[in-house]
């Protein structure tokens, strides 16, 4: 690969992003939250002026955790709900789903407790999460809300990548292209 990174601005914060190889033929931009505080603080701020009214944040272990953090904090929200990736000992009356996401090389669960599902049922549900890419998360995500009674308002990412920036269902702040295999854009 020519290039090993790909510059951005979101929210006004230049970032770096690694080029990672995905397959002989496919790269992808490396977006990671943790740590950058910065740039969380404002994605949130900036994606709560563009969301519906909602009642619960909703995201999915483990990327999206400090976004849904912070976009709980600036609405006063007294909780947020995080899909777990495996049943914990505290977690009563557990319903997964599978994931398969493009940035795990393998078959991921996610599932809920009795007690977020309760905080979830019947209420206006925002998903978030940092990047949307083939909405395989995605799909996962709304199959659990779902199932525990939720209403989906709204799905809300900083960023979509690839053909995910073309759909009309998600709000995001900014577009991540493809890579070639040589680390060059390709959409």
């Amino acid at each position: 690969m020519n290039n090993t990174y790909y510059t951005m601005t979101i929210c006004g914060h230049e970032r770096h992003l690694p080029i990672c190889r995905l397959t002989d033929e496919l790269c992808i931009a490396g977006f990671v939250i943790f740590g950058d505080p910065e740039l969380t603080d404002d994605a949130a701020a900036a994606l709560l002026e563009r969301v519906p009214d909602f009642d619960i944040i909703v995201t999915a272990e483990s990327k999206g955790i400090p976004l849904a953090h912070e976009m709980a904090r600036q609405c006063n929200y007294s909780k947020y709900v995080v899909l777990r990736k495996e049943a914990k000992l505290y977690m009563r009356d557990v319903i997964s789903t599978e994931v398969d996401s493009i940035t795990t090389d393998h078959i991921q669960t996610l599932c809920i407790g009795k007690d977020d599902a309760d905080l979830i049922s019947g209420k206006r549900v925002l998903i978030v999460d940092d990047v949307i890419s083939t909405g395989e998360s995605l799909k996962s995500i709304e199959k659990l809300v779902n199932q525990v009674g939720g209403n989906i308002v709204g799905r809300a990412f900083i960023l979509a990548e690839g053909d995910a920036a073309k759909r009309e269902d998600v709000i995001f702040l900014d577009r991540l292209p493809l890579f070639n295999k040589d680390g060059e854009p390709i959409d």
